[in-house]
């Protein structure tokens, strides 16, 4: 974390004895850091007018072991500060005919990224935090409501003491007047996270309850009022969120827990077939 926040620091402190390529680079990042954040070492250089290896060196010289430490210590320290329009901004450089492939290697990337970085000690802490909670609480805003609204869904199929926390008629504080120490919140959010989301868990922090993060980094302001943080990445250069791998570790954690409650999950959805056949919810295979 300190890495992060002392990028600029390192930069200013450094500045006097740097080659005129690097001030150059320094320059550059300082005055467009956002969209320097998701340059690769040489389209920077381009940019720039220096060479790939003067980038490089330049990382290094910071004290940065290669230049992707640098990027990813800039795209820490800014990820939640990048508005709309910077998003953008950045998208419109993208080359039209590469877009699809562009757009999946990246979701596949935060996959990768997640799995490499996921702890399974405390993936199974929260699937046992959920068994053991009298309410759960799932609460997704703005655009990780389509998140809270997935994980609800499915856990309802489940449990039968599940609230989806999103915006609506009722405030959210109104829909969390009753949560205590006995009932588990699970928040969502994603840069740039949403206020009301931190604020709503630090109110159910204060009431005692258990409190689950699922985010993007340590560095994401849910996980100061998290008892357990589930990390999965949204890295994207664009104004859409990429949420593919929050929605996979999601659907782990359904897994997770119906695998704990299986006998229970088969009786009800024995009783959900008949209910859907009875009443037609879902195409038969036997209508022609």
């Amino acid at each position: 974390m300190a890495d992060n926040q002392d990028l600029i620091h390192r930069i200013n402190a450094s500045f006097k004895k740097m080659s005129k390529g690097q001030k150059l680079i320094s320059e550059y990042i300082v005055n467009n850091y956002d969209k320097a954040a998701f340059m690769t070492a040489s389209r920077l250089g381009k940019e720039v007018g220096v060479s790939e290896s003067t980038v490089v060196r330049f990382a290094s010289m910071l004290g940065y072991d290669g230049y992707p430490k640098l990027q990813k210590a800039l795209q820490e320290l800014i990820r939640n500060k990048l508005t709309t329009v910077q998003r953008i901004e950045m998208s419109s450089e993208l080359d039209q005919t590469m877009i699809l492939k562009n757009v999946l290697k990246a979701d596949m990337n935060n996959i990768r990224m997640t799995l490499e970085e996921a702890n399974s000690e405390v993936f199974d802490q929260v699937i046992n935090s959920f068994l053991d909670a009298r309410n759960i609480y799932v609460l997704g805003l703005r655009s990780a409501a389509p998140l809270a609204q997935f994980m609800g869904y499915y856990l309802n199929f489940i449990f039968s003491n599940v609230r989806i926390v999103t915006s609506g008629v009722n405030d959210i504080f109104e829909q969390l007047i009753h949560i205590n120490s006995r009932d588990l919140l699970i928040g969502i959010s994603y840069p740039r996270y949403a206020s009301r989301t931190i604020e709503a868990m630090s109110f159910s922090h204060e009431r005692g309850a258990t409190i689950v993060a699922l985010t993007d980094s340590q560095l994401s302001p849910l996980t100061s009022y998290a008892d357990y943080t589930l990390l999965a990445r949204s890295d994207m250069a664009s104004f859409v969120d990429s949420l593919v791998a929050p929605l996979s570790l999601i659907n782990a954690l359904i897994v997770g827990i119906g695998m704990k409650k299986s006998s229970q999950v088969a009786s009800g959805f024995s009783m959900l077939e008949q209910m859907w056949d009875n009443y037609d919810v879902y195409v038969r295979r036997d209508r022609k």
